[in-house]
């Protein structure tokens, strides 16, 4: 496995009660990632742009829930959510970075939100 690759999941698990997607990885890391914040964070380029400073702020997203959860080669999964997005592939490398920074990402989030004036609900 090269330097800085990310290990492989062992187990990923879908809570639709608590709206969570749980990911564990071979290096014992596991990670609770909420499905709103999974929305929020989408990877596709209608919620990232086509290049820096294009993001595309995601609001009123706190009922969002995961519908499914499709695999992607051996690589990735792909989210399909309840208000119909679809489009992001969630890459292993790109899910363990959401677990790693989670708590700064969210901050980060509810920040951005607060400065447009908009809300989660």
């Amino acid at each position: 496995m090269p330097e800085n690759a990310v290990p492989p999941p062992t187990g990923i698990t879908l809570h639709q009660a608590s709206r969570v997607l749980e990911i564990a990885f071979a290096d014992g890391k596991s990670f609770r990632l909420p499905c709103e914040f999974l929305r929020v964070y989408s990877p596709s380029a209608e919620v990232r742009g086509h290049g820096p400073g294009q993001e595309v702020l995601q609001a009123g997203k706190r009922g969002v829930e995961i519908r499914r959860v499709e695999p992607v080669g051996s690589y990735a999964v792909q989210l399909v959510f309840s208000d119909g997005h679809d489009t992001g592939i969630y890459s292993w490398d790109y899910l363990y970075g959401l677990g790693e920074n989670q708590q700064r990402l969210w901050d980060e989030y509810l920040r951005r939100l607060a400065e447009a004036g908009a809300q989660r609900d």
